[in-house]
């Protein structure tokens, strides 16, 4: 009973793979291929470019200039700092 299942799935899928396959028609399979690894190369590179906008920044020093700027205003609010020991607990 199982093995009779079984067979039929592999007989289905057999049946849709060559449907969809280099058999449907060669120059659609290859378009199709190409297409896909086209969209997968430019996936890549839009991840690349993104890793390197964030460790880079868009313009040279910006991040680290944004970064100061941060730092500064919390230097002067007293956002963030440790209280002091007796002061406050």
């Amino acid at each position: 009973m199982m093995s009779a299942i079984f067979a039929m799935l592999v007989g289905i899928l057999s049946n849709f793979a060559g449907q969809i396959g280099p058999n449907c028609g060669p120059l659609f399979y290859d378009v199709m291929v190409y297409i896909f690894g086209a969209i997968m190369f430019s996936v890549f590179l839009l991840g690349v470019n993104a890793f390197w906008f964030s460790v880079n920044g868009f313009g040279g020093d910006s991040r680290e200039r944004w970064v100061s700027e941060l730092e500064k205003h919390f230097e002067r609010e007293g956002i963030g700092l440790i209280p002091d020991n007796g002061k406050y607990w």
